[in-house]
């Protein structure tokens, strides 16, 4: 006989769930069809968030810098090291064989002293330490075994030295690697920023950038170096000289520049040797925090952490490398961006 059972019916508890779970369906979708789509931003709203990466990415470039240069010094140091250690190991292997030498014609004149036969075979630094010994010794032995020791402790000292500079230089080039990737990251971020305007609007922000040179070129035209003010006057004339040129992270010129890279070059057209970055070059001179008391060319610091410099023109201008999509040019110390911190002079 055939068996009649009822299905089973779901419990009430999943029924619950199910019922919930549709129900948060059909809101959501109700939502979604209603919400209104995201309002693209402003060109001037891009501007001001892209303006802000580009002083970040400015930020990190002075790091960036900074890293860099440390690495070059440790590694011409290294190499200094290297070398004097190479020449000492030469020096060290002749001091040794001119003992070699005495040792020979100790020989041939009626056997080694053993002195200096124990010398030969073992360390000299132990070997020096027994005072018995040194009375076996002529006055020209003892002063070849003193030499031969204080080369080789200097030798010594050297390794370490070069071995600590060493993994030191390691660190430096994972920062430098660090550094170069933000810098790249925050000009991308601007990047795509800027690729979400329009055509036109894109063309209204070059000629906006435009427009800001060329009225900052017009109030410096009376920029008037002082006769007699020097070095100074001899940096500032090498960075008018470069007006137009294009801002890149990390260059020193003559094609390109950051902003300490042109305030470095152009002093260094004068012949003065300044520091690489914008906070290491607050050092090399004396500071000036009234803008009355400013001369052209002076250096001149924006920002509370110091990251951008530029040289004074006159008139509260300066002529400096802004940032990434900018050129060499002069600008109203008032429209930077930032704070006037203090001003240097060489």
């Amino acid at each position: 006989m055939a068996s009649h059972r009822r299905p089973k019916q779901p419990s009430r508890a999943r029924v619950t769930v199910l019922t919930t779970a549709a129900a948060a369906a059909v809101v959501m979708s109700s939502q979604a069809a209603n919400a209104a789509p995201s309002e693209k931003p402003s060109k001037d709203e891009v501007k001001a968030k892209v303006d802000k990466l580009y002083e970040q990415a400015e930020q990190a470039t002075e790091k960036y810098n900074g890293a860099k240069e440390k690495q070059e010094k440790l590694q011409k140091e290294i190499s200094t090291i290297q070398d004097n250690v190479a020449k000492g190991q030469q020096e060290l292997n002749d001091l040794r064989d001119g003992l070699g030498s005495m040792a020979s014609a100790q020989y041939r004149s009626g056997g080694i002293d053993p002195s200096v036969q124990l010398f030969l075979s073992a360390d000299p630094d132990d070997y020096l330490d027994k005072a018995s010994t040194l009375d076996q010794l002529s006055t020209q032995q003892v002063d070849a075994l003193k030499e031969i020791q204080e080369k080789q402790r200097e030798l010594a000292q050297q390794r370490s030295e070069a071995s600590e500079k060493l993994k030191d230089l390691s660190a430096t080039r994972t920062e430098l690697g660090k550094k170069k990737k933000e810098v790249q990251s925050k000009l991308s971020s601007a990047q795509k920023l800027l690729n979400t305007l329009t055509a036109a609007e894109k063309q209204e922000l070059a000629q906006e950038e435009s427009r800001a040179t060329r009225a900052s070129e017009r109030e410096a035209l009376d920029v008037k170096v002082p006769a007699g003010s020097g070095r100074a006057a001899a940096a500032f004339a090498a960075a008018q000289s470069k007006l137009g040129t294009p801002y890149v992270y990390g260059a020193t010129g003559p094609s390109s520049f950051d902003c300490s890279g042109l305030t470095s070059w152009a002093y260094a057209q004068a012949g003065v040797g300044i520091s690489r970055t914008s906070e290491a070059q607050t050092n090399d001179g004396t500071r000036i925090y009234s803008v009355s008391q400013l001369k052209v060319g002076d250096l001149v610091f924006f920002f509370n952490d110091l990251h951008h410099v530029g040289l004074y023109a006159g008139n509260g201008q300066i002529i400096h490398a802004p940032r990434t999509g900018t050129v060499v040019r002069y600008e109203s110390m008032n429209t930077i961006g930032g704070p006037f911190m203090f001003g240097v002079r060489v």
